[in-house]
């Protein structure tokens, strides 16, 4: 998520814009903890419950209940489990019980006592941690994301469409910012599908729970860090969604935000403690400006904005400088991993959120599950600025050093983008994004992409030109790193981001009755889209070259780029690129670098044989990719 002017003032027109910058009084309460009763002297507690065998012992309970703050708690009766800390906030309905949960503690029921004006116990219950190591995954460059709205995609269970009690309690396809009813179920009706195309990881936007008056569909304001938005499913069939997922061999991406929640998050509208979220005299922005926080010369409110701002009028700026609301937010995504197995995380805004908060939470993350894939929006103008959020050489710059492993890599979208303009873009953008890779610890973490659910569709960018659309899937499937692509990218699904929610239209064919139905016929050029990146897609998936190989690159001339990957095996693939109207000669000598030893080549996508290196006939507006045969 990125803020621009114009496509975000749209979409604050269809928001409730603005609850009070303070949490609104008598607001709806908050929602019951999963199995208890509402009206029960604990209303919920988070985590909803913790496991045994954690690396670190410490866990935080943020208990809340009516008036809970008089009560007074005793030390528990449970072996391995001692009760540190009993803290009371501002709010009188909220007590935060520090526990150890030391490594020879058992899975059980630990039994809190409260004592007050009632008296009453509260069974917690402490999990076995799932003994697989390798449940969770992570990510290589041998994998294809496929990133998806969940609401957009696919309605696989119409029952849950309209939920009681839900702030929106309706379905409208014919508006952009109405629900529309896709959901888990819709997923992984068409796993088969993901699996045609070569996918091998999904990743939906956020499925927790957005219960927000508008515009709720995105999942960008959180109001529930604890559940899956019921639109979309259950807890349990997140859980289920997970296992199914890896039994077909796909793996799964969760995305999540640690810089804001929704407006109507309980933890907002009845805040623990002042301190728990940003606030200024008057609503304030943030500025929007990641560059202020590695300027050496840059100034403290400058900084102060970009990370304390608002993202927007509905989104609350979550203090992450509070240490009690840090921790709360790393025990959230610990317990998601634990929960369900999941591979990955795409982490929203990554550079709003306070530095300090993310140099903590991405190691609590990684000591916990060091094969977890971390990626994050570093939605910048340069190489540098964006090498600055991921692992890098640099030294720290005014007290930050990200230790986030890698980042969604827009200077490879804007390169490609750049490449494809007009009548012969410049390849030389292309070029120099990739030359920035000194800059990272492994730039093979990074995730490059067309596009994405905040941008224009990459089909209608490049004017709906097929050779085009051709050339960016080839360049897109053939780089370093682990490529991501945008739902009906495949089908040629397109539209301009004017606002949003023109590019987050439904998939056709996800719902019944749809008059198109692309999951399982898809005619003409959609056909043809869809045949092309599943080529590619599944020959990178089987083929080390490219999803582990180094990376080669000669600087672009007369319109032509070429770049090799390769491996110290021997395996070798061409990867050569004409960007003119006119078809091309190119002399191989210049490529000797990488080619000796080759004699001849075999297209990847056509079959056609190579059969000289030495000079080679590039068709205009294409792109080859060629297996070297010796």
């Amino acid at each position: 998520m990125k803020f621009f002017p114009l496509s975000v003032l749209a979409l604050a027109g269809a928001l409730a814009v603005s609850t009070a910058h303070t949490a609104p009084l008598g607001g709806p309460k908050a929602a019951p903890a999963y199995g208890q009763k509402a009206g029960a002297a604990i209303d919920r507690i988070d985590p909803t419950y913790w496991f045994v065998g954690m690396k670190n012992p410490q866990v935080q309970l943020l208990v809340h209940g009516p008036g809970l703050a008089s009560s007074t708690v005793e030390q528990p009766n449970y072996p391995g489990v001692t009760l540190d800390k009993v803290e009371k906030l501002t709010s009188p309905n909220y007590l935060l019980l520090s526990l150890t949960v030391r490594p020879d503690a058992k899975p059980g029921k630990i039994k809190l006592q409260f004592k007050g004006a009632k008296n009453f116990t509260y069974s917690y219950e402490l999990r076995a941690r799932n003994p697989d190591p390798d449940r969770t995954q992570g990510l290589t460059q041998a994998d294809f994301i496929y990133m998806l709205m969940p609401d957009r995609f696919s309605n696989g269970d119409p029952k849950n469409d309209v939920v009681k009690g839900t702030r929106v309690n309706h379905v409208a396809r014919d508006s952009m910012y109405a629900r529309h009813g896709g959901d888990l179920k819709g997923i992984e009706n068409h796993f088969g599908y993901l699996k045609q195309l070569g996918v091998t990881a999904v990743w939906p936007t956020p499925l927790v729970e957005n219960d927000m008056p508008k515009a709720s569909y995105h999942g960008y304001a959180v109001t529930d860090c604890y559940k899956i938005d019921p639109r979309y499913g259950t807890n349990a069939e997140y859980v289920q969604f997970v296992k199914k997922a890896h039994k077909q061999g796909l793996k799964v991406v969760q995305d999540i935000v640690l810089n804001h929640w929704g407006s109507y998050n309980y933890l907002f509208l009845d805040q623990p403690a002042a301190d728990w979220f940003h606030a200024f005299p008057t609503f304030t922005r943030s500025n929007y400006n990641a560059y202020v926080l590695n300027d050496p010369h840059g100034a403290a409110i400058d900084r102060k904005l970009e990370n304390d701002g608002w993202f927007d009028t509905t989104m609350p700026d979550v203090n992450q400088s509070n240490p009690l609301v840090a921790t709360y937010l790393i025990q959230n995504f610990l317990w998601w991993v634990e929960s369900t197995g999941l591979d990955g995380y795409r982490i929203d805004t990554y550079p709003y959120s306070e530095p300090q908060f993310l140099m903590a939470w991405g190691k609590a993350i990684a000591d916990e599950y060091p094969k977890l894939a971390l990626f994050g929006e570093a939605w910048e103008g340069t190489e540098a600025e964006q090498a600055f959020f991921a692992q890098n050489i640099f030294p720290p710059v005014n007290g930050f050093r990200s230790n986030l492993p890698g980042v969604l890599d827009f200077q490879v979208c804007f390169g490609i983008g750049d490449a494809l303009k007009g009548d012969g873009g410049d390849l030389n953008k292309l070029y120099r994004a990739l030359q920035g890779d000194w800059m990272y610890t492994d730039a093979t973490r990074n995730v490059p992409f067309l596009d994405n659910h905040d941008m224009s569709r990459f089909y209608s960018v490049i004017g709906e030109d097929f050779a085009k659309y051709k050339m960016g899937l080839a360049w897109l499937l053939t780089l370093r790193g682990t490529p991501q692509l945008y739902y009906g990218t495949e089908v040629l699904m397109k539209n301009f981001s004017d606002p949003d929610g023109k590019v987050r239209e439904d998939f056709p064919g996800g719902w019944a009755g749809d008059k198109t139905d692309y999951f399982t016929a898809r005619p003409g050029p959609a056909g043809e889209a869809f045949d092309y990146v599943s080529k590619l897609a599944n020959y990178r998936k089987t083929h080390p070259v490219l999803s582990s190989g180094k990376l080669m690159q000669f600087i672009p001339q007369d319109g032509v780029y070429t770049y090799f990957r390769y491996t110290d095996a021997g395996e070798c693939v061409m990867v050569i690129a004409n960007n003119t109207k006119d078809a091309k000669q190119v002399d191989g000598s210049r490529f000797a670098e990488r080619t000796a030893g080759f004699t001849s080549g075999q297209d990847v996508v056509t079959g056609a044989p190579v059969p000289d290196l030495k000079t080679l006939a590039v068709p205009a507006r294409t792109v080859m990719v060629v297996e070297l045969k010796k």
